[in-house]
């Protein structure tokens, strides 16, 4: 497995919950370089190899496509890529819109290159981090909502090409969760200056409750699933 952001709030808690399970290898890659939870990563199922590589997704595909091939060149068999980057800030356009988005379609497009049968690869899996947001806007902060639903609608269209490519896709769309994303963060040109303050009167999931059901989705691999992760519970829904 290779994990895009898988050290953030939701990806930590997911990377232990994946680290249960019998993997051979977990590839973090990761803007934020943290040793103390490498390590407590490592600690947790000692069978596992896992691999720490500094990434920010707003890098260059070039440079995405790099990284690949060293990855690729140590393990040789890569079966699931997450990409889970994502920032909660509507008074930085540019920047949400490539970590939440444009860094998603670069990493797809590039592990492609490896994994695409028209090419003699072998074909995987692609589990991209959505929101409910993608399919419910939070209106406050369109530009994010905007940068959500634009991963479900790419992910559908990855999901209806696997018969071409050998590669499934889904999301996995967590409802609010208590995560440093959600505690401040700035709305569209300030138009609620409270909006992080009315997100959380809203009924919240932990971390765990959203990793647990995360990695059920990923076991569950059905191409083209929109999951929504909301209040401890898994469910896929239909969107039109």
């Amino acid at each position: 497995v290779i994990f895009v952001a898988g050290l953030g709030g939701i990806g930590l808690d997911t990377s232990r919950e994946l680290l249960k399970r019998d993997l051979k290898n977990l590839v973090i890659l990761d803007r934020i370089d943290n040793p103390a939870a490498i390590a407590e990563l490592k600690a947790i199922n000692p069978k596992v190899t896992v691999t720490f590589y500094p990434y920010d997704v707003t890098t260059p595909i070039t440079e995405t496509t790099k990284l690949l091939k060293t990855i690729f060149a140590q393990l040789k068999t890569v079966d699931v890529l997450i990409n889970g980057a994502g920032i909660l800030d509507d008074h930085q356009i540019e920047r949400t819109i490539a970590v939440n988005f444009t860094g998603l379609v670069n990493t797809t497009t590039a592990i492609l290159d490896f994994w695409d049968k028209r090419k003699g690869g072998p074909g995987g899996v692609i589990c991209n981090i959505g929101s409910v947001t993608g399919f419910n806007a939070i209106y406050q902060v369109p530009v994010y909502s905007a940068s959500k639903a634009a991963v479900v609608s790419f992910t559908q269209s990855i999901a209806k090409l696997t018969h071409i490519t050998g590669v499934t896709a889904f999301t996995v769309n967590p409802g609010i969760t208590k995560t440093t994303l959600v505690h401040k963060f700035n709305s569209w040109l300030d138009v609620e200056t409270r909006v992080a303050e009315k997100l959380l009167e809203h009924p919240t999931q932990t971390t765990l409750a959203c990793a647990q059901n995360f990695v059920k989705a990923i076991e569950l691999n059905k191409n083209g699933a929109i999951w929504k992760l909301d209040l401890g519970t898994l469910e896929d829904i239909e969107w039109t």
